[in-house]
């Protein structure tokens, strides 16, 4: 299976670069990580990372407030940003003939950030709207945001990534100055460069641009950072919301682990990743088979592995079949999972699922975005680009042992569960 063929090097003011060649189209995917997150954000500023996402799009020296994507949307491209628990990306998707300017302007708003009172404040009100409709009026999110809160006890994760209402209330200009000049440098900074481009094209623009961008630092900082230890959970957890507004039922069981930064005797990211295709990967997958089609207890049921810095969680999830109660789902997947604990695995589709998963991680790397996301995240996650080339071998090499070794440690007691229902209740609240 090919690879990415990608290449790395620093700049000399700590700036880590990476270019995944890949000439199929003219186009461009230009991403700029930052390792910063909402779990480094100072106590009593929860959402300040987030809120810093927006404020990026503010202007500069040489760029009014929202001139930098009218740009790139004027000459066919987009952009936008994200912000996670670990970091912060921003990325654009540009004609090849674009990639000098989009350099210039990203490299610009990396020093030359302008931010007063009156670019700052109206967009904190944006941040608390955002909050309002996507947390405050959707019962789905506020349970969300109580799971994270009991599954992290002691550590960062258990803030929300937007913050708390509070919190975001009292941010400041100065907070935002603050941020931006300890966090946003380019020593904290990884450049990923995916599509019609070379390596001899980047390193004169990456040069050019960002090469004169000062820094405090001269070296990359480490992608682990110093955060407090969530201690092991030592009991099982549940969380339950009732409220009138839910319009999908929902049942979920999470499981949190150390990461393989914390923990590098750990079974292996791609044990529990392939772990999460068997159970619940598709229409196949032994936990849909069971509980949609064969009992029809569900309508649908999913497993996911999710990978951070610090912990990962591996996580079901299911919607129950109309007329099943939340009791009679629960029951049924426990018992799916006593049973797939003593039914030996079928090595056929085990092989099937490999294989699936295998051409999915291929249909990945074909693409514009694909190739730029899996490196960017993998490099601001503390791997490296050969940890991700020789992932797909990795999961090739999967045991059927050591995925029954991953469950048992999932499902036998060893990793204590937080199990969580979203329940439609059928009176409003305050009713007598």
């Amino acid at each position: 299976m090919s690879g990415f063929g990608a290449q790395q090097w620093t700049l000399h003011n700590g700036m880590d670069v990476v270019v995944i060649p890949n000439k199929r189209s003219p186009v461009i995917a230009h991403m700029v990580w930052y390792k910063i997150g909402a779990a480094d954000e100072p106590d009593g500023k929860s959402g300040i990372a987030h809120f810093f996402e927006h404020l990026m799009f503010k202007g500069t020296k040489n760029l009014e407030p929202g001139e930098f994507s009218k740009i790139v949307a004027r000459n066919g491209g987009r952009d936008n940003a994200f912000t996670s628990q670990d970091y912060t990306a921003y990325f654009q998707t540009i004609p090849k003939n674009m990639l000098d300017t989009v350099m210039k302007m990203e490299a610009e708003r990396m020093h030359q950030l302008i931010l007063t009172d009156d670019t700052v404040y109206p967009e904190r009100d944006v941040i608390l709207e955002e909050r309002k409709q996507r947390v405050d009026n959707d019962p789905t999110s506020i349970l969300d945001e109580a799971v994270d809160a009991a599954l992290y006890p002691n550590h960062p994760y258990s803030d929300p990534i937007i913050g708390w209402e509070h919190e975001i209330q009292r941010l400041t200009t100065d907070d935002a100055l603050a941020f931006y000049r300890q966090h946003y440098q380019p020593h904290n900074a990884i450049l990923v460069i995916s599509g019609d481009t070379s390596i001899e094209e980047v390193k004169t623009l990456a040069e050019k641009h960002y090469g004169a961008v000062p820094s405090v630092k001269k070296t990359p900082s480490p992608a682990i950072r110093p955060r407090s230890v969530s201690p092991p959970q030592r009991t099982e957890q549940r969380i339950s919301l009732k409220d009138p507004r839910v319009m999908q039922e929902k049942w979920q069981r999470l499981w949190k682990m150390p990461s393989m930064n914390l923990d590098s005797e750990r079974l292996p990211e791609e044990v529990y990743d392939l772990l999460a295709e068997v159970l619940g990967g598709g229409s196949t997958s032994f936990l849909y088979t069971r509980l949609v089609r064969e009992q029809k207890h569900a309508v649908a049921v999913s497993a996911y592995f999710s990978h951070a810095l610090d912990y990962d969680h591996f996580s079901i999830v299911a919607i129950p079949a109309a007329n099943v109660s939340l009791d009679t789902l629960e029951d049924a997947i426990s018992q799916a999972l006593d049973d797939f604990l003593t039914t030996p695995l079928d090595t056929q589709q085990v092989k099937r699922i490999k294989n699936a998963y295998l051409a999915q991680t291929l249909f990945d790397r074909d693409s514009l975005m694909g190739p730029a996301m899996i490196m960017g995240h993998a490099l601001v996650l503390g791997h490296t680009i050969d940890d991700v080339e020789t992932y797909p071998r990795k999961v090739s090499n999967v045991t059927e042992k050591e995925l029954m070794r991953a469950a048992q440690s999932l499902f036998s007691g060893e990793h204590k569960a937080l199990t969580a229902w979203l329940e439609k209740e059928d009176k409003p609240p305050n009713t007598p």
